[in-house]
């Protein structure tokens, strides 16, 4: 399988880096400050927060929307005392216990891909200044065309306007890039519903061969596909 493209477009989270998961780093943080919950609680906590949020919440300034989104899982745990303070806490000290590393695959094929004369770029749903945040820390290689998050735009993959954004920003035809990234709803089918190419990033191989999907393992194996491209890392 070769791929005719121009750009290619990544995930960021699961994709390029990997951190722990939000249930763990909100009960570290609370946990510092006496609060302790079990990380089971914490995560369904967190996806009544994720559930809970609509659309128009996006357009919500950076402390706005993650304020609001973090009283909600404090609310849903019960805890009122000082909820204020915690909920603010929650945003300034994510990162910080958030274990944020580079995926030993993404330094090799970001630069074999812009090497290989692509475009390169990241659509998130995070807020830029968690991108930035996250980019610090990582320390990938700086290949980077353009970078995209929910405030980009005001709304979250997998809506199309956030993937056509990038498209228009780097002059190109939708079908002209390929997205890669390890949600099947928000990063595959949300790219092919915007009329990009897509790869799921299965890395554990949880997917296998359902539903037909182009998927791969390894972000290596891009130098392999798209068409240009030269294999140039070693094993």
């Amino acid at each position: 399988m070769i791929l005719k493209v121009k750009a290619v477009l990544f995930d960021l989270g699961g994709t390029l880096v990997s951190t722990a998961s939000p249930p763990e780093i909100i009960g570290r943080i609370l946990e510092k400050y006496g609060v302790k919950r079990a990380i089971s609680e914490i995560a369904l906590a967190h996806e009544a927060a994720e559930e809970s949020m609509k659309l128009e919440d996006y357009r919500l300034t950076y402390y706005e929307f993650w304020i609001k989104w973090n009283k909600i899982i404090l609310e849903r745990l019960g805890i009122h005392e000082n909820a204020d303070f915690l909920s603010r806490v929650l945003v300034d000290e994510w990162w910080d216990n958030a274990n944020v590393e580079p995926y030993p695959d993404a330094a090799n094929a970001l630069i074999g891909l812009k090497g290989a004369g692509m475009k390169i770029g990241i659509i998130t749903n995070a807020f830029m200044k968690d991108v930035e945040e996250i980019l610090a820390r990582a320390e990938l290689p700086r290949v980077f065309d353009i970078l995209v998050g929910i405030d980009s735009v005001g709304k979250p993959k997998p809506h199309p306007e956030i993937f056509l954004y990038a498209i228009r920003a780097l002059g190109i035809r939708p079908n002209e890039a390929l997205f890669v990234g390890d949600s099947l709803e928000k990063d595959y089918f949300g790219a092919l519903n915007s009329g990009l190419k897509a790869i799921l990033l299965d890395r554990k191989g949880e997917f296998g061969n359902k539903y037909g999907l182009i998927r791969i393992e390894d972000l290596r194996r891009l130098l392999e596909i798209v068409e240009g491209s030269k294999n140039r890392y070693s094993n």
